[in-house]
């Protein structure tokens, strides 16, 4: 555990310098832009660092640092291990880019506890008594803000891949990124697809469609990718890389799953996000296609009038969990974590990957799915 803490460390020390040399560049332009930085460190401070662990263990666990390093070497960030940990840095920075865009199309209010991006630029706005909408402004912020961070995970990402020794590698890895945002962002699009159309789809549809939505917008690109492009900047062999996704899919699933059954039942204070956030937003998720299944056809009439709007209260909301869990849905939905789970760590059995970085990453498998924020 003492090689994780160190390596989140030093990815946080990485982001902290890009961050200052980015707020350089800023300032030279206005004073006015000092929101942008101030916001991203917001942001990327601290974290779960889920995607920075997959992507380190990958790269362990097909070559990596054979020995590991010392936790307390201070130097660790100058040696070999450079390109590793700016490549988790830029998938760090990545999931802050998806979160600034992901809570300006949920219109959410709050992330990890705090007012969400494009809100905090709506009360900037407000507060100065800026002419026009607060809103449209604060979305429209926030929305370059994205955008800027997007930019910079691929300058934190390219900077790593060029202090490799293995141009191969680097390639492997680039490309690896480059599908990672592609899918990412396809699934994302059929997430608001599905929010808004699926009245549109057969019945028997609807559960194939929200677990396509899982894969895509989050299994992939939270732990699969990070994975692989960890894997691929070790020069793993296509064995091990193929092992890697047998682990990584199953487990993203089963991690996504978890996230959205906190959306439904989490406790504010610990997630950071209202009771019942999803709810609100109408998300059309596996567990909401099991709840539809199973509930009678009133109580499924009553979701579905429910479900997606933004001015729940707190009954509405404790009514629709209740339904949701009587229903059987939530236990379904334990049900298929756990089958993921075995799924993830049935492909690790004999596989061609260090023995360190499997109980590591079998130690992870525990960690994000069994996680209560």
């Amino acid at each position: 555990m003492a090689e994780s803490t160190r390596l989140v460390d030093l990815v946080q020390a990485d982001i902290d310098r890009f961050l200052d040399e980015r707020e350089s560049l800023l300032s030279a332009i206005s004073p006015e832009l000092d929101p942008l930085i101030d916001f991203s460190r917001d942001l990327l401070r601290g974290g779960k660092r889920f995607r920075a662990l997959f992507c380190y263990w990958g790269w362990q666990a097909t070559g990596g640092h054979a020995t590991g390093f010392d936790p307390m070497a201070e130097s660790a960030a100058e040696s070999d291990l450079a390109s590793i940990v700016k490549a988790a840095g830029a998938l760090e920075i990545f999931h802050a880019a998806a979160l600034v865009h992901d809570d300006i199309m949920d219109n959410s209010d709050t992330r990890r506890g705090m007012p969400a991006a494009h809100k905090r630029f709506q009360a900037m706005h407000a507060t100065g008594g800026w002419i026009g909408s607060d809103a449209t402004f604060g979305q429209s912020a926030a929305l370059l803000l994205g955008d800027l961070l997007l930019g910079w995970s691929d300058e934190l990402f390219d900077a790593g891949i060029r202090s490799l020794p293995s141009q191969s590698a680097g390639l492997a890895a680039r490309r690896e990124f480059n599908r990672m945002r592609t899918e990412v962002t396809a699934g994302q699009y059929l997430d608001i697809l599905d929010e808004r159309a699926w009245q549109s789809y057969p019945e028997p549809e609807l559960l194939g469609r929200a677990h396509r939505v899982i894969i895509y917008k989050s299994a992939k690109y939270s732990i699969e990718a990070p994975l692989v492009i960890g894997a691929a900047l070790a020069g793993a062999t296509a064995e091990q890389i193929a092992v890697l996704r047998e682990f990584g899919l199953p487990l993203g699933i089963a991690y996504q799953l978890r996230d959205d059954l906190l959306g439904v039942f989490g406790d504010p204070a610990i997630t950071g996000k209202p009771a019942g956030d999803d709810l609100r937003e109408g998300k059309r998720t596996v567990l909401i296609a099991l709840a539809r299944k199973n509930l009678p056809s009133n109580s499924r009439s009553l979701l579905d009038e429910l479900l997606g709007d933004e001015d729940l209260d707190d009954q509405q909301v404790r009514m629709l969990q209740a339904s949701i869990r009587n229903c059987g849905a939530v236990d379904q939905v334990e049900r298929i974590i756990d089958h993921n789970v075995r799924l993830a760590l049935a492909a690790m059995n004999d596989s061609p990957i260090s023995a360190a970085a499997r109980d590591q990453l079998e130690q992870l498998a525990d960690t994000v799915t069994r996680r209560i924020a």
